[in-house]
């Protein structure tokens, strides 16, 4: 299906919709089919760029006979991608963007696909065992903890890790738990799984809400008592401070250091942390560099990181109903649109690589943390244990990446003052 949007001379026609029906060109074999559509896309995203709309949309209308939402992992990829590019396009016209969005999908089933993740891959499972192993050997020996979580909200994290301090030598340690989230029902459903699973462990426990996003934080409502050990943990959190305005940077120009560009609102975050002497603060990140200005370079950078991505959901495919992976292919294709068709501070898909991150956290005065306190046989073990090929943990510049035949998509780090 297309939408067409008639205007005075010339006539500009976006295809909005990727077709899944038969044509001629899917006779093409899976390798050249999937070279024509990097072909494509890359022109489509340079066409996008330049505002050559004609052009942009004669490549949308190529790839629509060749991408489907229910093909191999390439054409999947692809209808994600120039859905995004269509979308970006689409938002010249503010009204016509406005009334296409009402058919999204409903934000309770993008919310499904979190558990699915969970369920599906185990990028987080491994980052969390990593986390709470690297917490149990650095608080040992305290006897009040005070952990806070900068927005995952995950029970999966939570109760293993719980478990975890309920078996310190010496009996548990008081534990409190500060969760921010700015969506008030992940707090509502955590806080009370939490309470519960503290009270059969006979662990003392605290947990405090708050219903807030990273920007909104601020240190009073991290109620910090003298004699904690206190840790921070971020879960795939930490870049949406990133987001900016940047068209001021286009316009005046941006302090860079190393080659990176100066973000006054991740230092004042970092640095607030730092003023309260954490001993931990944990980060996970995806291993990508989506934080860059041009349109072209995310978009190339975009494409190779989530075609490892989709080929890893090929891989599990057999554990899950092609509904689920719709879903979850759906929560990839709202990062995918972000990174894309939006900018400023509605671009707030910005991944950085772990080696960014270190002049972030060096500004701040941070320093890191080896976190693998055990050989690297207990992190094979750990992959083993998950039973599927293509997964390892690799040890990297006092980070852990989390790979998908040998790209690393995820990595996992610890800093200190």
């Amino acid at each position: 299906m297309s939408t067409s949007f008639p205007s005075r001379k010339p006539e500009v026609t976006l295809s909005l919709t990727l077709s899944p029906g038969p044509t001629p060109l899917e006779a093409l074999k899976p390798e050249e089919r999937g070279i024509r559509l990097i072909q494509l896309l890359l022109t489509c995203a340079k066409h996008t760029s330049s505002g050559n709309l004609h052009r942009a949309d004669e490549c949308l209308r190529q790839i629509s006979l060749l991408a489907s939402v229910s093909g191999d992992s390439m054409q999947r990829l692809s209808a994600r991608f120039a859905s995004a590019l269509a979308i970006r396009l689409v938002k010249r016209w503010p009204g016509l963007h406005k009334a296409l969005s009402y058919t999204q999908l409903p934000k309770q089933e993008l919310d499904q696909a979190k558990p699915l993740f969970g369920r599906a891959f185990p990028y987080l499972g491994f980052s969390y065992a990593i986390i709470a192993r690297t917490l149990v050997k650095a608080m040992m020996g305290e006897r009040v903890i005070h952990l806070v979580d900068l927005g995952s909200g995950d029970g999966n994290l939570w109760i293993p890790l719980l478990r975890s301090f309920s078996c310190s030598p010496g009996g548990p340690p008081h534990l409190k738990v500060t969760c921010l989230n700015a969506n008030k029902t992940v707090l509502e459903k955590l806080g009370p799984m939490l309470v519960k699973e503290a009270e059969a462990l006979g662990m003392p426990f605290q947990f405090n809400p708050l219903n807030v996003s990273l920007r909104e934080l601020t240190l009073d409502m991290l109620k910090i008592r003298s004699g904690e050990a206190l840790a921070c943990i971020s879960i795939l959190s930490l870049h949406t401070l990133l987001a900016e305005d940047d068209r001021v940077d286009a316009h005046f120009g941006h302090n860079k250091i190393n080659g990176i560009k100066d973000s006054k609102q991740m230092f004042m975050f970092l640095s607030m942390i730092r003023s309260v002497s954490p001993k931990l603060l944990l980060l996970v990140e995806k291993e990508a560099d989506h934080n860059l200005n041009r349109l072209v370079d995310r978009f190339v950078e975009g494409l190779h990181y989530y075609s490892a991505v989709f080929d890893s959901i090929d891989a599990t495919l057999g554990a899950m109903s092609s509904g689920e992976r719709h879903v979850l292919e759906e929560m990839f294709g709202k990062e995918i649109e972000n990174i894309v068709a939006c900018e400023g501070l509605e671009r707030q898909e910005r991944h950085e690589r772990y080696g960014r991150w270190m002049v972030r956290f060096g500004q701040a005065g941070f320093k890191p943390v080896r976190i693998w306190y055990d050989s690297m046989e207990d992190a094979k073990q750990m992959v083993e244990a998950y039973g599927r090929d293509g997964y390892k943990i690799v040890n990297e510049k006092a980070s852990l990446m989390i790979c998908w035949h040998d790209r690393p998509l995820y990595a996992v780090s610890a800093w200190t003052c």
